[in-house]
């Protein structure tokens, strides 16, 4: 008789594999009742009900939804937590909150700042991404949103520190600083030399997306021609379409690239985000929070990089009402979609998962596959977290924290 648990269990188990049972297993043609077989970290096998030959300790998460783990591209904190201004042990505190929304993987954005701070978040970062494991959602890399960005659409951007002239060599020092780990950097088209950048970057190990930006539509084809995989944020912190120049918004929709999407219902109308799904197909789309610490905080006074926040009914901005991030997780992002949408679950769970996987480049990430990691987001029917997994280790329990 093979023994039977639950998740809460799952944290003292020895065994070095173990069968997830009873749960509603995701695939984009819909939720099927299977058992996953982990071994190793990985997930071996999706399995019928009452199939375990090895005798295996079953892990029962009978109705619940077993979802590819989300993962998070795009964000500046939480609880408390800045990037730019957090140790090591800050940007911890950020991944077991975002344990909690189902993520199982994140870059931490490095909103532009003087050189010395910059260079200080990227060790700081360093350390959890090559520090192993903790109870929390892992730190997969970084994110550069600047410098190199347009004055003219800076949003929460400090002004003074942005870069007029493409200066690889910075780059190049932050790429060694990180130990590669720099993943995702976000650029603007227009300014000069970029073009010319963008290829460098590539080389670097970067993932390039442009944003903040006023570029045109000549200026943002030539960018994406050069390299450009994404477009952050579209919509906010950029030109919009026009019909005689539809610009970066036209390129970007038009264009084979990924499209970054903060789905809080401020961002974007819900009637954008489906436009950007007509336009893309459901496979383009990255939901991503661009949240600033004070998400899963109340209303209040923060800060975001050198600038100061005020969160009111849960909307951020500065002082002059420029919008500056979002209070956003992942898992409402998920449940917002659906809302938006009016389609199924299974239709919308790759936009929290399996397309940010796709543009990043992470091949076991995104999919409950045999041979994926088993980063796996446990909800229930009213689409709240029960429990997070991370490589088959428990990151985050309900009721347990």
């Amino acid at each position: 008789m093979s023994e039977r648990l639950t998740l809460k269990d799952l944290p003292a188990l020895k065994a070095g594999a173990y069968l997830l049972t009873g749960g509603w297993l995701w695939s984009r043609s819909g939720f099927e009742l299977r058992n996953l077989l982990i071994k190793n970290k990985k997930i071996t096998a999706a399995t019928l009900p009452g199939f375990n030959p090895e005798n295996l300790p079953e892990v029962d998460v009978s109705g619940s939804y077993l979802l590819p783990g989300f993962l998070d591209v795009h964000t500046h904190g939480a609880v408390g937590v800045d990037v730019n201004a957090a140790d090591a042990e800050g940007l911890r505190k950020i991944g077991r909150f975002f344990a909690s929304q189902g993520v199982t993987g994140w870059l931490c954005s490095i909103l532009t700042d003087t050189r010395e701070q910059t260079l200080s978040c990227i060790r700081s970062a360093r350390e959890v991404i090559e520090g192993g494991f903790y109870q929390g959602a892992p730190l997969l890399g970084i994110h550069l949103e600047g410098p190199c960005l347009a004055c003219a659409y800076k949003g929460a951007m400090p002004e003074n520190l942005l870069m007029t002239k493409p200066d690889l060599g910075f780059f190049e020092e932050c790429q060694k600083a990180a130990g590669g780990h720099i993943k995702y950097i976000t650029i603007a088209p227009e300014i000069a030399g970029v073009e010319a950048l963008i290829p460098k970057l590539t080389a670097l190990g970067m993932t390039v997306a442009m944003g903040h930006s006023g570029a045109g539509y000549d200026q943002a084809a030539a960018a994406v021609k050069a390299g450009v995989a994404s477009a952050t944020h579209l919509g906010n912190a950029c030109r919009l379409f026009h019909q005689h120049d539809p610009a970066i918004w036209g390129v970007a929709l038009e264009s084979d690239i990924y499209v970054e999407a903060i789905c809080d219902g401020r961002h974007l109308h819900p009637g954008s985000v489906r436009l950007y799904l007509k336009a893309k197909g459901w496979d383009k789309v990255v939901a991503v929070t661009d949240s600033i610490m004070a998400a899963g905080l109340p209303d209040g006074n923060y800060k975001l990089g050198v600038n100061d926040v005020v969160v009111k009914e849960g909307d951020a901005k500065l002082k002059d009402g420029t919008r500056a991030g979002s209070t956003l997780t992942l898992a409402q992002a998920l449940r917002n979609l659906v809302k938006f949408t009016g389609r199924p679950l299974e239709k919308v769970v790759p936009l929290v998962s399996t397309n940010a996987a796709n543009l990043m480049g992470w091949p076991d990430k995104g999919s409950l596959g045999a041979g994926s990691a088993a980063d796996i987001t446990v909800m229930d029917d009213q689409l709240q977290v029960k429990g997070t997994l991370a490589g088959g280790q428990v990151i985050y329990l309900a009721g347990r924290g």
